[in-house]
Order: C-alpha cells, then structure tokens, then sequence
C-alpha cells in the first residue's frame, strides 16, 4: 500500500482537481482510478484522467455577466489544474470555452502522474474506505460495487438520470456549400473571429421532416431497471424534445435567430450547428444534439440534414446512466458524510452537473481536507461567490426530496439590493462575487498559516 495523507476515488474532473489542489498544498495522494486497469464505465473512450465525455464546452467563458463564466474566474484564481489545461488546449468557441479534449485530458494526466505528491493508481475500489481521509469523486458512472457500498452508508436509494452525448463529424466531410461559418449576432469570442460555428441551414419542409424522423427513429432500448429514471433537463436528447412539440428544437438547439446565411441573407427556419472539437479542426461536434437513437437511425437521419448529405462521423451519439446521492440531507457543509465524516463527496456524484460545476466542488473539497489535514477548520466560500453558491445548493439549499442535479447559475446567489436596476444585476452578482472571494481568500490563507 503506497503511502499517502488522503485517498481520492476517482479521476474524473472532480477527483483530477481535487488531487492538484492537494499536492500543491503539499500533502501525498494516493488517486484511484478504475479505468487502465481493466475496467470500463459505458460512456468513457479510454483512460486518461479528466476525460470530458459529452461534450468540448466547458460553456460561457464570459465572467463579469454569467455565473459559469463567474466559476471560470473564481477557479482560475484558485490555481486549478482543470481551468490551467482548458485554457492551454482552447478552441475557436465564441464566446464560451471549448477544448481539444484529447490534449486537455492528456495535460491534465501528465500534470497529475508528474507530480511528487500524486500517485496515480489504476484499480477499482468496490467498498468505502472505513478509514483515513477519503474524497469520493466516482462521478455518476460509479461502479456496481462501490455504488451498492455508498447505498449501504448512506441508507438511501441514489436518485438516478439518463444524460446523453451528442455525435462527432470530421470536418472534411461536411459540404460547405450549403453550410457556412458564423457565430450567433456574429459575436467574437476571445479567440475566435465571430465565424466559429459550422451552419446546416433547413427550410420549414426539411425540419417538420427531420422532427418527424426524430420521432420514429429506432431508440436505445431500456433495462427493465432504467424505464423510470427522468433525464435531466440540461442535457436532454433530441427526440425528446422533439416529442415535446415540433416547434420545440426550433426555439431550443436548432434556432435560427442571429444567423444570417450568407446564401441567402436571411435566418434560415431552422438551423444545425457544430461546434470545433479538436486543435487542429479536424472534428466537430453536433451542438446539442444529444442522442438515444440507434446508430444506423442517426447516420441515416442525420445525413438528411443539408451539408451533412455526405458526413462521416468520429463518434456517434450514445446514452447511458447517471447516478447522484441526496447530498442536501446526507452531506454536511463540508462535504462530509454524516454518516461516516472521515470520507467527503465531490463532483458530479454530490448533484452539482456540468463539467466546471463538477471540478469547482473537488477544489472545494480538497480545500476543506487540506483545512483538516492541517488540524483547522475552513469555514465553506461566501454564498455570494459562485463556488459558495453552488456548495450551498447542494448541502442544504436545495429540498432534499425533490433534489436535482443543477448547473452554477444566478438563481442560487443571494438576491442583490432592490435598487440595483435590471440591466446591472449580472454585473452586479460578479462584483460582489469578486469582493466575497477575496475576503475568503484571505481568512483560508489565516487557516493555512
């Protein structure tokens, strides 16, 4: 058994940020991680650490008016591992930030395996530690094992959700005589030119089409144990909604509103974007096209699709299983298991969705055991901070029977004063943010000292 100070389980984005954060403030880690070693979750490609699986997008990047571009911030002035390696391995993505995957996973495993304090493990943990220091950041692939040793500490069932992942196309593929380059208003992002997104322009015909395929299409059939578990609401597949209503993917990730084909001079009725994928631009991925379809349905429909007639694709869309504890009842605001306070909880696990939200909470868990390590106590982030507001919704904010995963957003920050105009608010929320969190910064360097 290799010597450490704390014992994280799990190297996805969560377990990846909290083993930096504790090795850089000087303690051994010992990082278990499942895949390399012989196994494999549904949804993985292979076994670097921090492997993004849905998508590129770490989403806006925008800090002074949106609370994920807020978390960017606050997680860079943290020195995270995950907002270092994102912003190294950037692509053109308007406004938001989107990675290389493969090199922002690859730097993140170089960095971790490289580091004196971290001693990455490839091995599957199937109990709970009854010992020692442990954060758990299995992520909601956890496996069978281990999730049946969470259900028997914590004596709850584990609410459970499908999340989706959109298909990749090579970009050589796609007919860009139909399609053209433009970002939505023709907004420039920080290393874009406002032409960052690929367009599949559809006509009113050619989407009733479309929807109507998306409704008959072969779907994912379901284990008799999946049929009454819900999707979560940020990440839903495409035929669902389009079950929902034919207008619904037009007002959702197909609206035309702000693209101006060139063609035509007009906003197409409906519109398909991908998004780049890769440095080197040879992949891009279907915004918001999360799919359960079968895999000979999405080729043949998505082929309907102008511009895409010919496409040929890296990966096709897929469906699997997400699972999450009920944190506001069964964590403390720490992170730690009531039942068990030697073992804390972080990542996507504890409720919290989306892939900064996911690393945010193993930065704020590695912060906590570092407080403990060191025989003191750090008092959670400010609520007005986005890495406070976030904890706070998932130990205690939220009602613990309805608890559902959620991403970083304004609505779960204190209300601003009533004389701060409308237009100000978001604003409004960063600055107060900023001013929060380096007070707190202060009081944990107290703590350390």
């Amino acid at each position: 058994m290799v010597a450490h100070d704390i014992h994280i389980i799990g190297g996805g984005l969560a377990g990846s940020e909290a083993a930096w954060q504790l090795a850089e403030a000087g303690y051994r880690v010992r990082l278990s991680e499942m895949r390399g070693g012989g196994d494999m979750t549904p949804a993985h490609q292979g076994d670097t650490l921090a492997e993004m699986v849905c998508s590129n997008s770490f989403r806006s990047d925008d800090g002074d008016s949106n609370a994920v571009g807020l978390l960017h911030r606050e997680m860079r002035t943290l020195g995270s591992i995950i907002m270092r390696e994102a912003d190294a391995t950037k692509v053109p993505a308007g406004s938001a930030l989107a990675v290389d995957r493969d090199l922002f996973s690859g730097g993140v495993t170089r960095a971790l395996s490289e580091h004196p304090n971290v001693t990455v493990v490839r091995e599957r943990i199937d109990t709970l530690p009854t010992e020692g220091l442990t954060i758990v950041a299995t992520g909601p692939l956890t496996a069978a094992g281990l999730a049946e040793s969470i259900g028997t500490a914590t004596g709850k069932d584990a609410l459970a959700f499908f999340d989706a992942i959109a298909p990749i196309v090579y970009r050589d593929s796609i007919d860009m005589d139909v399609a053209w380059m433009a970002s939505r208003w023709d907004k420039v992002g920080p290393i874009g030119d406002g032409k960052d997104y690929i367009n599949c322009p559809m006509d009113k015909d050619q989407y009733h089409a479309f929807v109507q395929g998306l409704v008959d299409g072969e779907k994912t059939d379901f284990k008799d144990w999946e049929r009454d578990t819900p999707y979560f609401e940020g990440c839903m597949p495409i035929e669902v909604m389009a079950e929902r209503g034919v207008e619904t993917l037009r007002f959702g990730p197909m609206k035309g509103v702000g693209l101006d084909n060139p063609r035509t001079g007009r906003w197409p009725y409906a519109v398909v974007q991908l998004r780049q994928d890769n440095a080197l631009g040879t992949l891009w991925n279907m915004v918001g096209f999360q799919t359960k379809l079968k895999h000979g349905a999405q080729v043949e429909l998505f082929r309907t699709i102008p511009g895409l007639e010919k496409a040929e694709f890296a990966r096709l869309g897929g469906l699997h299983r997400n699972s999450f504890i009920r944190s506001p009842e069964l964590l403390d605001s720490q992170l730690r298991l009531k039942s068990a306070p030697h073992i804390r909880f972080a990542g996507q696990i504890t409720g919290c969705e989306g892939y900064v939200e996911s690393a945010a909470i193993g930065l704020v868990a590695a912060r906590f055991a570092i407080a403990e390590l060191g025989g003191r106590t750090l008092p959670p982030p400010p609520p007005e901070t986005a890495l406070g507001a976030l904890l706070g919704h998932i130990t205690g904010g939220a009602d613990a029977s309805s608890y559902q995963p959620m991403n970083v957003n304004f609505g779960l920050f204190p209300p601003l004063a009533e004389d701060v105009r409308k237009k100000d608010r978001k604003l409004g929320y960063t600055q107060r943010a900023g001013t929060a969190l380096a007070e707190w910064m202060k009081l944990a360097e107290g703590v350390a000292a």
